[in-house]
């Protein structure tokens, strides 16, 4: 150096600490003066984590380093842009946070009167050259909507005070760095040093994963039940029950122990008529809160539903609640209606059982599956076999009761199997009625009804194996003795009443077959087997007209059964023999004659009974779709003669009948044209033959 022999200072040099002083400021001054600048170029490098973008203005503004951290600076006065470091700059008015800022406010160091303490020698000068009071670092121009507050800063930040490191200055420091924890809201891309600074992000210095649990339990637990059952609130007052139930049994997941859970589940269960998980959502609401009176309303309307009106009661007139007047007036109408019915089925009053028990239900014990019970038992006395069944295939499903209630006297399950016997039994299902009241014998044993109805049900299915194994071994007469046995134990059972008349019937004492037969229809009139019996008694003791009339019921219950159809046609021959006609041209039926001449239309017409003729043509397509329902009329009805006549074939004939329009159908009796039809449907077309097939 030429100079070294002068002084330091004279040669215009400062002394080390002051050249370090300078290199880490960005002070600039006139371009003629500006002779101390920086031993190395400041490189904008950006955070490696978040990219920082330039301020939205040309105001002049803090410079940052290129990890976004603020440098001590002890220049003072504003700066030209020559010092400024490109896409930095700060507004100089009022900072906006976004969501990669950290207000000073939030940092551990900050005091309580809202300005932080810096160390000497580190204070921030504005655009202005005075001192900021309550500064925010930016991360840069981020428009999320992250909170304000509890967030560390986006970007590598340096504590403050530390002078820059640079390949000229120093190693890079071998001080671990790790992602902040901030105070749960990690996810900005914060890098913090390890050591000290590491510790101020978690209060009291706890344990990093500790921190991080507990922010994840936090999470975890963030769905607020509340929240969950108003959802469910409002899908359930729109109707939207399986949605409701939905949302009640998420609050139930997340707070299982919360009472009014539970109970809105219930109300929920009722409206899709699952009663009996309604019924144990009530009783574990009250189990959670002995006290909780809505709980206690909703089990006693559902009660009262159910029939249970004591039960019921104890809900209602719940102590230190008044029930709602509603559901009290329904409590007092299915209970009158109860005692009516009690008092009447005491009696065997079955017609008044059976309109007392409609009224219960209607006025509120629509889900009692008793009160169902009681109606078929009532349907059942009053000889309507067919209905009870139906009635108890319909009833609703029984739900059981933790207490000991009674029907009738007996106990509420009892009942049940009790009234299913005795209508099993009636239809025939020995088996199953034996196995019905065994059951009702084991859950009330001492019940006298239920005693007596065993024994009964055992000695008639008792009666009837007998009867029927003695009737295939042809001791007919043994056979009628063992039904009579069987009926002195159920005087109304149509099964025993069928079976001796068929042993009457094969013993040719018709008139006693004929009024067993009549007993057993008496008691169900829809027991087709007796129908049958009937027919071919009718028959053996030729009452033709009686015969018809039963085989054309018949005809109907099974149209595809042959045997009832050949013998409907000549009991209707012998109907027809009997009164005088002539039924040497009738035959069986089952076949269509087609008619291809006059002379062949005029004498088939003209022969006794009716005769029904279509009139079409094979190339109309209303013909094409009325032949095949034309042609199996003539089996359901075979005492009338079906003919066709195909006008493309035969025109003669269809100018001889006038016939202008096809398909036409004309019916003639004896020769004279009775009615014609055209373009009938098939159901008109039925409905009048079946007024001339006798």
């Amino acid at each position: 150096m030429a100079d070294s022999g002068k002084p330091i200072s004279s040669l215009g040099f400062d002394t080390l600490s002051d050249r370090l002083r300078k290199s880490l400021a960005c002070d600039t001054h006139d371009a003629a003066d500006n002779t101390n600048k920086p031993d190395f170029r400041e490189l904008d490098l950006g955070s490696p984590v978040s990219p920082l973008r330039a301020g939205p203005g040309p105001a002049a503004s803090t410079s940052s380093s290129s990890s976004g951290s603020v440098s001590g600076r002890t220049g003072s006065g504003p700066r030209s842009g020559s010092g400024t470091l490109p896409g930095r700059s700060d507004s100089a008015g009022t900072v906006n946070n976004h969501s990669g800022e950290l207000s000073v406010e939030s940092s551990p160091t900050f005091s309580a009167g809202g300005s932080r303490t810096f160390k000497p020698g580190h204070k921030r000068s504005d655009s202005r050259g005075g001192t900021v009071g309550s500064p925010t670092i930016h991360s840069g121009g981020s428009s999320a909507t992250s909170p304000v507050g509890n967030v560390l800063p986006s970007g590598n930040i340096r504590p403050s005070g530390k002078p820059l490191t640079t390949g000229m200055m120093s190693s890079r420091s071998s001080k671990t760095e790790v992602l902040s924890l901030g105070t749960g809201n990690y996810g900005h891309g914060s890098i913090m040093r390890g050591g000290s600074a590491t510790k101020s992000a978690v209060s009291g210095g706890e344990n990093q994963f500790s921190a991080i649990s507990n922010s994840s339990n936090s999470r975890r637990s963030s769905i607020d039940p509340e929240d969950l059952k108003r959802l469910g609130n409002e899908q359930y007052k729109k109707g939207n029950f399986t949605e409701a139930l939905n949302y009640y049994d998420r609050a139930i997941s997340v707070s299982p122990d919360n009472a009014a859970y539970h109970c809105n589940r219930s109300a929920a269960l009722m409206c899709l008529n699952r009663l009996t998980d309604a019924v144990k959502e009530c009783d574990l609401a009250i189990k959670l809160d002995s006290g909780y009176i809505r709980a206690h309303h909703r089990l006693g309307s559902l009660l009262i539903s159910l029939g249970q009106i004591e039960n019921a009661r104890k809900h209602l007139y719940f102590p230190g609640s008044q029930p709602d007047p509603n559901e009290l007036r329904k409590l007092q109408a299915v209970e009158k209606h109860l005692n009516k019915c009690t008092d009447s089925r005491r009696v065997r009053d079955w017609s008044s059982v059976l309109r007392e028990t409609d009224n219960a239900i209607a006025s509120g014990a629509d889900s009692c599956s008793q009160l169902f019970a009681c109606k078929s038992e009532a349907l059942l006395k009053l000889r309507q076999l067919d209905e009870a069944d139906l009635n108890l295939i319909n009833a609703p499903k029984y739900v059981p009761s933790s207490s000991q209630t009674k029907f009738f006297g007996m106990l509420s399950e009892a009942y049940l199997f009790f009234v299913r016997a005795q209508v099993d039994m009636a239809l025939g299902r020995f088996e199953n009625s034996i196995s019905m009241i065994e059951k009702a014998g084991q859950i009330d044993p001492r019940n006298v009804e239920v005693a007596v109805l065993l024994q009964n049900v055992k000695s008639v299915a008792r009666a009837r194996a007998r009867g029927n194994d003695l009737f295939k071994s042809e001791r007919l007469t043994e056979a009628c003795s063992a039904y009579g046995d069987g009926l002195r134990f159920d005087p109304s059972n149509p099964v025993l009443y069928c079976n001796r008349a068929a042993c009457w019937f094969k013993l040719g004492q018709f008139e006693r077959s004929l009024d067993d037969c009549n007993q057993a229809l008496l008691i169900h009139p829809n027991y087709t087997k007796a129908l049958l019996r009937r027919a071919a008694t009718f028959t053996k003791l030729e009452r033709w007209a009686e015969s018809v009339k039963d085989y054309e019921v018949l005809r109907k219950e099974l149209p595809n059964n042959n045997d009832i159809y050949e013998s409907l046609f000549n009991a209707q021959m012998e109907l027809k023999k009997s009164s005088g006609e002539d039924v040497n041209n009738l035959n069986l039926g089952g076949k269509v004659v087609a008619i291809t001449d006059l002379e062949q239309f005029k004498a088939a017409v003209a022969s006794s009974g009716a005769s029904v003729v279509l009139y079409k043509m094979s190339s109309d397509l209303q013909c094409k779709q009325i032949s095949p329902f034309f042609d199996t009329l003539c089996t359901r009805y075979p005492s009338i003669n079906f003919l066709k006549v195909d006008l493309e074939e035969s025109r003669e004939i269809g100018d001889a009948e006038n016939v202008r329009v096809v398909p036409t159908i004309k019916i003639y009796k004896n020769g004279s044209r009775v009615k014609e039809m055209v373009c009938p449907s098939p159901e008109v077309l039925q409905s009048t033959l079946r007024h001339y097939s006798v």
